[in-house]
């Protein structure tokens, strides 16, 4: 009896202690497993972002636009075993745009304003320049010019282009008299008139997303690989 008390004291001492080690090393993996996971998702998300960035750089869209891109991991801060990679643009009417292409035409009228190098880039505040904002800025009014062949203008009359190529008023005020010399005035070309424009497609999201997606076992492999036993 007493032997046998003895070997089912150490028995359950044995499996006591088995047990432990087991819990421990399951609770090691998990964490190594969430490890990986998570860091082949922020790769992958990472990854993403910089080629849809460099996507609208390559476009010729510029670097403003192309930071619109934002990515966030979730969950936040803690390592997961299904963790998720969410990106957005704060511009996803002008992605859109350029990823579908589109035929834009005017709401008000019968033409779109283009603005020319005269016109400048702003009117009021930060807007876009636009023919109304042109002619609140400068005091001067726009004149229509129809051209049966080619585009039609809205061009500015008396007026003179300044250092940076903008068409100024043609009266220039100096130690409180106004000139009014003609020398230097001239009409400008200030918007360009089109019926509508074709925006071809520029950017491919969806195929990136794909891309990425396809890429995500290869680089989850690769941290399973690498992380200790």
């Amino acid at each position: 009896a007493d032997r046998r008390d003895l070997f089912a004291e150490l028995s359950m001492k044995l499996t006591s202690h088995v047990s432990g080690d087991f819990a421990a090393l399951i609770r090691a993996e998990v964490s190594s497993a969430e490890q990986a996971v998570t860091s082949a998702m922020a790769e992958a998300t990472d990854g993403l972002k910089a080629e849809l960035r460099g996507q609208i750089v390559g476009a010729g869209l510029g670097e403003r636009l192309a930071k619109t891109w934002r990515s966030k991991l979730y969950p936040p801060n803690e390592p997961s075993l299904k963790p998720a990679g969410f990106l957005w643009s704060k511009a996803p009417d002008l992605v859109s745009l350029y990823e579908e292409g589109a035929i834009i035409r005017s709401r008000h009228g019968l033409f779109l304003a283009i603005p020319l190098p005269a016109a400048g880039k702003t009117a009021d505040g930060r807007k876009k320049i636009t023919p109304l904002g042109w002619e609140r800025r400068t005091g001067q009014r726009l004149r229509f010019v129809y051209r049966r062949r080619g585009v039609s203008l809205l061009v500015a009359d008396n007026v003179r282009l300044d250092s940076r190529g903008k068409a100024a008023p043609g009266a220039v005020r100096r130690k409180g008299a106004v000139y009014t010399r003609l020398a230097g005035r001239t009409t400008v070309p200030v918007f360009v008139l089109v019926p509508q424009i074709a925006v071809r497609k520029r950017l491919d999201v969806a195929g990136a997303a794909d891309r990425w997606g396809a890429r995500l076992p290869g680089l989850l492999a690769r941290r399973l690989e690498n992380t200790p036993s």
